[in-house]
Order: structure tokens, then C-alpha cells, then sequence
């Protein structure tokens, strides 16, 4: 195992990458809490979906869709904390799983969605020949959130219009959508 902890100039997130034979590599910082260890069972997932689908497919068969490769992930999150739901009587460490299923789900299931509008709106913007700016994706933004959450939050515009660009995966085209279709499948 390499260097796991967080470390200046290391990239944060995590990211699973299964090439067909050799294991697969897992690249995250790890900082021993219940999102850490749900984000590494998530991983894990997307580990073992690789390591098997190579084991047991040939090189033109091995590969597999982001919706698959998402619930796998999902499927193993989930049972992870059943597991340490089970295991664990303290309320408060429960309560704390509870609350990092809900983080987890509320990303899954409500920001995902939203940026997938935005992924798709942009998208339909450059093939109309619209040009993209800085200022023009973060309120592009801003308002799918405010349709999305109506009065229910208070917005902050600022913060909000630049949350795109925290996501990688909008390089990877129509990506994030799939999140919310895999973990509703797991």
C-alpha cells in the first residue's frame, strides 16, 4: 500500500482504476472516519467489479459501463454499513452512519441530478454555438438549484456557481447522472 494519508501537493477525492491484468489501484487519501471508510468501501467496490470482470472475461469483454461500475460501488457501500449497523449497538456511532448514508444519498440523489441538467443545458448551449463563460455556468447553475431546493434553502450564488468545478467527472462526458441511477439500483 502506498502513502493512504492526506499529504500537501496529493490530490483529494478518490478514484478506483482496474486495468486489465494487473489488480486494480485505488488512489485516495484515507483520514480514518466513517466518510473515509465509505468512500474507500465505494472504491472497493469499483475494485472488485474490475478485479472479477477481468478474472473471469476476456480482454474485449472485460470492460463494462459507468451505470454497472456504479452500482457495484453502491451494492458495496450499502453493505458495508449494514454491516457496521449490525455490529455496532452505540447509538451514536448509528447516528453517525445514518448521517453519512444521507450525505451520501443527498449527493447521489439531488446534486448529481442537478449537475447533470447543467452537463446537458451546456452541452445544448455549444451545439446552438452559445459561447461558455465562467459567469454564465456558475448562473446557469445557480438557477437549476433554485429550482431544484425552490424556498426550502437559501442559495448562496457565490459558492453555489462554481460547485461544476469541483466535479472532474464533468470532463467525463454525462458521467454524473449515473451516480444517481447506480445507487438507486444498488
Amino acid at each position: 500500500m502506498g502513502g493512504y494519508l492526506p499529504n500537501r501537493g496529493k490530490r483529494n477525492g478518490a478514484y478506483s482504476n482496474g486495468a486489465y491484468g494487473v489488480h486494480p489501484y485505488i488512489l485516495m487519501s484515507y483520514t480514518d472516519n466513517l466518510e473515509s471508510m465509505s468512500t474507500l468501501a465505494h472504491e472497493l467496490g469499483h475494485a472488485l467489479h474490475s478485479y472479477l470482470s477481468n478474472e473471469h472475461q476476456t480482454f474485449l469483454n472485460a470492460g463494462y459501463t459507468i451505470f454497472a461500475a456504479e452500482v457495484a460501488s453502491n451494492f458495496n457501500q450499502a453493505m458495508v454499513r449494514a454491516y457496521l449497523l449490525r455490529e455496532n449497538d452505540d447509538p451514536a456511532f448509528q447516528i453517525g452512519v445514518i448521517e453519512e448514508a444521507m450525505r451520501n444519498f443527498h449527493r447521489y440523489l439531488f446534486l448529481m441530478p442537478i449537475l447533470a441538467q447543467f452537463e446537458r443545458t451546456i452541452h445544448e448551449r455549444v451545439e446552438h454555438g452559445e459561447a461558455l463563460t465562467a459567469d454564465g455556468l456558475g448562473a446557469l447553475l445557480v438557477g437549476l438549484f433554485n429550482r431544484s431546493y425552490g424556498d426550502a434553502f437559501a442559495i448562496d450564488a457565490e459558492r453555489v456557481g462554481i460547485t461544476w468545478a469541483q466535479f472532474v467527472h464533468m470532463y467525463m462526458n454525462f458521467y454524473v447522472y449515473q451516480y444517481a441511477s447506480g445507487i438507486a439500483a444498488a
